[in-house]
């Protein structure tokens, strides 16, 4: 009899190590985030540029809007759309068996917070920003002049995103259903049939 190789079983990951991961990567982006926007409105509020390498420079802008300056008046749905969009990363990660996945799931958190805070906390901070609930503008100072200015938040989002979509392309059958037992796929003792 021709034996059949099994299918691989996913670790599993403890809630300390899960959570670690996703609260260091998160706390990692906003602190990072947070700090540099701090140094930008110190250092380019007069006006100046600080140029860096080739076409990057930092200059500071504020965008009450989404990418692209886009949607300057929904700066609050835009907020509550992060935050939606966060809490249902983190409820993903309830179920994930990669560390890896984690830890990009704690970055697109962190940058979505990090954007978050400066809704919250910068309103009315510059001239023709609007006042009310997460109206403020965010911080953006990565010039690459061929492209809209941006933050570490933005950019963590970016990255993190492209890594959970790379992730999922390669992810095996067993991660896409969760539901499935691997002790069960391990000992072939799955009998029940899902037909209709």
């Amino acid at each position: 009899m021709e034996s059949v190789p099994s299918t691989p079983v996913p670790t599993q990951i403890s809630a300390l190590r899960r959570w670690g991961a996703v609260a260091l990567a998160t706390l990692s982006v906003l602190l990072v985030d947070q700090l540099s926007k701090a140094w930008a409105l110190r250092r380019l509020s007069s006006g100046e540029m600080v140029h860096v390498l080739f076409s990057l420079r930092f200059n500071l802008a504020f965008n009450t809007g989404m990418a692209f300056s886009k949607g300057a008046s929904r700066g609050p749905l835009i907020g509550l759309v992060a935050l939606v969009v966060a809490g249902l990363l983190l409820f993903m990660a309830r179920k994930s068996t990669s560390i890896l996945q984690l830890v990009f799931i704690g970055i697109v958190v962190g940058g979505a917070i990090g954007n978050v805070i400066d809704r919250a906390s910068r309103v009315g901070e510059a001239p023709k920003f609007t006042t009310g609930f997460m109206s403020g503008a965010v911080v953006d100072f990565i010039d690459l002049q061929w492209w809209p200015i941006f933050n570490v938040a933005d950019a963590s989002i970016v990255v993190g995103g492209i890594g959970l979509v790379l992730i999922g392309l390669r992810s095996p059958d067993y991660e896409a259903n969760p539901a499935d037992d691997p002790a069960d796929v391990a000992d072939g003792s799955d009998t029940e049939s899902t037909d209709v």
